[in-house]
């Protein structure tokens, strides 16, 4: 028998609902101040082990930040692993109450390892860097607009757009660049991450907010929590290909494109680089093997606070 008390939250944008495993009891609180205050007393009584929400793009951090300085054991989990939590359950419907249920029998059956909530300095960081790739897509979209119109004025409205968007591009990047001048810890460990070729302010930027955990695992932790470790497919006799999948998604992304300038100005990453394309490997595939080796890199310099010597860090 598994022993304590789990509460799942369901997080909507006005309300929040709450179940409690194994008594089975459930509740519904405003997703607003008022609504917290109502919500931290009664998982005091409850006496919970542990409470979990969905990481649901931001609609979870005020009541996730609530719960936390009040001292409960909340955190937020990747809500890919409750769904498939569910499915094996057999539960097919979503409602909300079903999934503040899950959310409590995931975090009876599972447990996972609770980890600090971000600290503010680090959330402002992570908006900053969210708002700077939503930028970065706009901009992208007007300019492939600006390829398919003819019409002059319609050309002039686009172009103005777009300059205007890269204004504000330009204002968030200062922004990024200050947020982490003006904090001596990320300094230090940006200028460590700076030294490395291939690596520069968007990712630095995202390994500060995203993965606080650079610098204090493994290279095999690490790899597989952002998600660069190949997994296995194999059945019996057959032998499947390999492939990446899972963890940080927004690491992953901003660490292949480092990796893909790295397989130009990187000489580690380079010759690692040619020598996979020289065995036959796709560039795809060979891309995503240099990603993972500049995460151990990043991840033995953040270790040993030593900077890139223009030679390959021993992982």
């Amino acid at each position: 028998m598994r022993e304590g008390t789990f509460i799942g939250i369901d997080v909507s944008k006005g309300r929040l609902d709450v179940a409690v495993v194994p008594s089975g009891e459930s509740f519904s609180v405003a997703n607003e101040d008022s609504g917290f205050e109502t919500l931290v007393a009664r998982i005091r009584e409850l006496n919970a082990t542990l409470v979990l929400l969905e990481a649901t793009g931001g609609l979870e951090r005020r009541a996730l930040g609530r719960l936390v300085t009040a001292g409960l054991p909340a955190m937020a989990v990747n809500p890919r692993n409750v769904r498939d939590f569910g499915r094996a359950l057999g539960k097919l419907a979503k409602t909300d109450r079903l999934d503040a249920v899950i959310l409590a029998r995931f975090a009876e059956a599972v447990r996972p390892e609770w980890r600090p909530m971000p600290d503010e300095q680090t959330q402002q960081l992570h908006e900053h860097l969210t708002r700077r790739r939503q930028l970065v897509e706009m901009i992208t979209a007007e300019k492939n607009r600006l390829l398919s119109v003819q019409d002059r004025g319609i050309r002039k409205q686009i172009k103005a757009t777009i300059g205007w968007l890269e204004k504000q591009l330009n204002i968030n990047e200062y922004d990024i660049d200050q947020a982490i001048k003006e904090t001596p810890a990320w300094r230090e460990k940006a200028d460590l991450l700076k030294s490395v070729p291939g690596v520069g302010r968007v990712t630095v930027g995202t390994m500060l907010a995203l993965l606080p955990e650079l610098g204090m695992l493994t290279r095999k932790q690490i790899a597989s929590l952002v998600g660069v470790a190949p997994f296995n497919r194999d059945s019996g006799t057959l032998r499947g290909r390999r492939s990446v999948w899972g963890g940080r998604a927004s690491v992953r992304a901003v660490l292949y494109m480092a990796a893909l300038v790295g397989t130009r100005f990187n000489p580690a990453l380079r010759a690692m680089y040619l020598r996979l394309i020289a065995a036959g490997k796709r560039k795809k595939v060979a891309v995503v093997a240099c990603a993972r080796k500049l995460l151990t890199i990043l991840n033995a310099i953040l270790r040993t606070r030593t900077a890139w010597r223009s030679v390959e860090v021993t992982p």
